[in-house]
């Protein structure tokens, strides 16, 4: 926040408004012994001595900008164009809250308005929300959504055990006490180690068993988690048959080179938004992007601007649809969601108009080619091989042969920040490495990878 100062005859008029003669007046109903406790903190820094202590703990840290990275899983190291932050850090957008009221929000407004349209033209959806807290969210609020469309008379959820797996743990978290059966999940359940590897090489197809007439919604993501491309139409088809709603979680960046989810029939997307202008910050804040179809969007969790126009015939914007409890009655609210990421929205929405349709696939071209060629070339290194034969985006399972943390403290040791160890969620892939590939890793980087690893397979 902004320190403003305030003048002696400012301070007056305050503490006579309230009633007050003095400060200390105000905290007379505070015991004594308490007003003023010993909180035993180091003396006082000046703020150039702040900024050095501070600035020292940072140089700790070793990011994206001292390291090469190839570690993905969720969260990705993309190209961000400099306008995105210029047009972040104006006043009117930095420091913007909630729109409640529109004739003096206009701004905020349409900024969210194009940030839908965007999305929905991303995702080949009807509407969207603006927004969620992270892609994990994103789905937890998919399956509330599904649940209040059937009104809890169906308790079945199928997930593929393929989606992320910290969004299937806040699922689990989400439902709790909800009645919901999780079907699908190997968290949930068995976790044998030949059981998890099959139903994870059988895709989609090990899913359709599963639904049956009380069955919400089915779950995927696309690309899965292991960078695996499948089109979903056949088994969205399957699900349609029974009644039952399909939702996709998809990387945002690969919606500009393949078939979206619309295409495929999907009912709800969602996804995660940092690659779309938000960079890596530690993990957050991020963005949980949502979109539907028109007759699902009263059951739709976030908030939702329209275009209109007012009594002068002026193109004007407004809060269609706030369906909080702090704007109608609590039973009918669809979440208690009390932000909307508002500024990773227009962070979204601006880097989206800077890149351009052509541009976004650009980015998308160059991460498939480029993981291609690392996935090629890392696959000829002995003792390594690629883990799927399935097609794959900008990230690919590899096998390796030793423990992937062995490996990549070795690929720290160079300067070279390596992939996610699969086997901390999936003990069916022990010894197995999550590569992701970007925009932002050059050839040389590449190349710099495959010799570090054959250094690395005759340790």
């Amino acid at each position: 926040m902004t320190y403003i100062p305030i003048s002696p005859s400012e301070r007056e008029a305050m503490l006579g408004t309230v009633g007050v003669k003095k400060i200390d007046d105000l905290f007379k109903d505070v015991p004594a012994k308490h007003r003023f406790p010993d909180l035993k903190l180091p003396p006082a820094a000046t703020e150039m001595e702040a900024a050095a202590e501070l600035g020292a703990l940072a140089s700790g840290n070793e990011t994206v900008r001292e390291l090469v990275s190839f570690l993905g899983a969720g969260a990705y190291n993309h190209y961000i164009p400099s306008v995105v932050d210029h047009i972040l850090r104006r006043g009117e957008f930095y420091t913007a809250y909630t729109p409640y009221q529109p004739e003096v929000s206009q701004g905020t407004l349409q900024a969210i308005f194009e940030y839908q349209s965007l999305i929905t033209a991303l995702t080949g959806m009807e509407v969207s929300n603006a927004s969620h807290y992270d892609g994990a969210t994103a789905v937890a609020e998919a399956v509330n959504m599904a649940y209040a469309q059937f009104r809890g008379k169906r308790t079945k959820v199928v997930i593929s055990p393929a989606v992320h797996p910290q969004y299937r743990a806040v699922l689990r978290t989400y439902t709790q006490g909800m009645g919901l059966e999780l079907a699908g999940d190997d968290s949930s359940a068995d976790r044998s180690a030949e059981r998890s590897r099959r139903s994870l090489e059988t895709g989609p197809a090990s899913l359709r068993p599963l639904i049956d007439a009380n069955t919400a919604l089915v779950v995927v993501q696309y690309p899965d988690f292991f960078g695996r491309i499948y089109d979903y139409t056949g088994l969205i088809a399957d699900a349609h048959a029974q009644g039952v709603l399909v939702c996709v979680a998809v990387n945002p960046i690969a919606l500009a080179l393949l078939k979206t989810p619309g295409e495929m029939g999907a009912d709800i997307v969602v996804g995660e938004g940092q690659p779309l202008g938000i960079p890596l910050s530690y993990g957050g804040p991020y963005l949980g992007f949502f979109a539907t179809r028109h007759q699902y969007v009263h059951k739709m969790a976030g908030r939702l601007v329209g275009e209109t126009m007012d009594s002068r015939g002026q193109r004007a914007y407004v809060l269609t649809l706030t369906a909080r409890e702090q704007h109608i009655k609590r039973e009918r609210a669809t979440s208690n969601i009390c932000t909307n990421q508002g500024l990773m929205a227009l962070a979204s929405a601006v880097y989206l108009s800077v890149v351009g349709k052509t541009g976004l696939r650009q980015v998308a071209e160059l991460c498939y080619h480029k993981a291609h060629y690392a996935a090629q070339r890392l696959s000829k290194i002995k003792s390594f091989k690629l883990c799927f034969s399935d097609p794959f985006f900008h990230e690919f399972s590899l096998c390796c042969p030793r423990p992937v943390a062995e490996i990549n403290a070795h690929l720290l040791e160079h300067g070279i920040l390596g992939g996610y160890d699969l086997g901390q969620d999936y003990p069916a892939l022990k010894d197995h490495m999550l590569i992701a590939v970007t925009e932002m890793n050059t050839k040389d980087d590449i190349d710099a990878l495959v010799d570090v690893l054959s250094e690395a397979s005759h340790g």
